[in-house]
């Protein structure tokens, strides 16, 4: 009896759960590395919202003359867009990219495995939900895995790859296959609050916070100052704002509550920055005011 361990499966199709920015950057990407793709969502404005989004997207590669007109006519031709739960059920691997709910997502999961295939992999876009909890709620805990990408998709180089407790080696390699097809590199992370990323990004960026609150700085200096002094492209206020609030207090109370640790707390004017609607780009403003252009702080 030999110990060596199972070969990967290799993935030829993948289903995307979700037609938000990040499952439409996901079925890019899978689409322009030639493998064909499930798109599914509730809400059919937002698949074609997504097919939209796509075609812009490529249109603009193309006009860089990175990607051929054929390239992209064939792209856009291998992603299949439906409202049906149904037609992922012969996809070899499902990349769930739903809200950052796991009420949601665990919802999700139960329609979903009683029509996958046996061998078929789970994946989840999640950003700081635990994947090994997640698993639990499945039919394959052994074929679960976190693949967290990261916006914007087709740009991003980074996949961090979550194991959970009971993610398999050939789920790990298979997935660690899918993305070097997809032309990322990938970040092992074990399932512990907030992962690699978002465990090292977060406290920086409320410590950002913390120094506005306490007057060290006022916006533009703390950004200016972290972008040219750190050499990063972003200054954190800019990129909470890029993130959105509410997304940077949901991944630091997960850190607060998962590790127990106040170095984690959420520092209290973002959480007025939540409560006022004022959750960055997506709503117009944040530390900044996307109103005006160039983008003027709001404080």
């Amino acid at each position: 009896m030999s110990d060596a361990p199972a070969a990967a499966p290799e993935i030829r199709s993948v289903g995307v759960i979700g037609a938000g920015q990040m499952g439409v950057g996901i079925a890019q990407v899978c689409a322009a590395a030639g493998l064909p793709v499930v798109l599914v969502d509730v809400q059919a404005a937002a698949l074609d919202k997504a097919m939209a989004a796509v075609r812009r997207n490529l249109d603009r590669q193309v006009g860089k003359g990175t990607v051929s007109e054929a390239d992209r006519d064939a792209a856009i031709g291998r992603i299949a867009p439906g409202t049906e739960m149904g037609a992922l059920g012969d996809c070899d691997i499902v990349i769930e990219a739903a809200t950052e709910k796991e009420a949601l997502k665990t919802a999700i999961y139960g329609q979903l495995c009683p029509i996958l295939r046996p061998e078929a992999i789970l994946a989840t876009n999640t950003s700081s939900i635990s994947v090994t909890r997640l698993a639990a709620s499945t039919d394959r805990p052994d074929r679960f895995i976190g693949m967290h990408f990261f916006n914007p998709v087709p740009v991003m180089k980074l996949v961090e790859v979550i194991r959970g407790i009971a993610t398999s080696d050939s789920t790990h390699a298979a997935v660690e296959a899918l993305a070097a097809r997809l032309g990322k590199t990938t970040a092992t992370a074990e399932d512990f609050p907030g992962f690699i990323v978002n465990r090292i990004l977060l406290p920086m960026i409320n410590e950002a916070v913390f120094a506005l609150q306490e007057g060290v700085g006022d916006v533009r200096s703390i950004d200016t100052g972290m972008k040219l002094g750190t050499n990063q492209p972003m200054g954190p206020l800019e990129l909470a704002d890029f993130i959105g609030l509410d997304t940077c207090l949901s991944i630091l109370r997960v850190l607060h509550e998962g590790l127990g640790d106040s170095k984690y707390r959420p520092c209290p004017l973002l959480a007025k920055y939540v409560e006022a609607g004022w959750l960055g780009r997506k709503s117009g403003r944040g530390f900044y005011d996307y109103g005006q252009e160039p983008p003027q702080p709001t404080r």
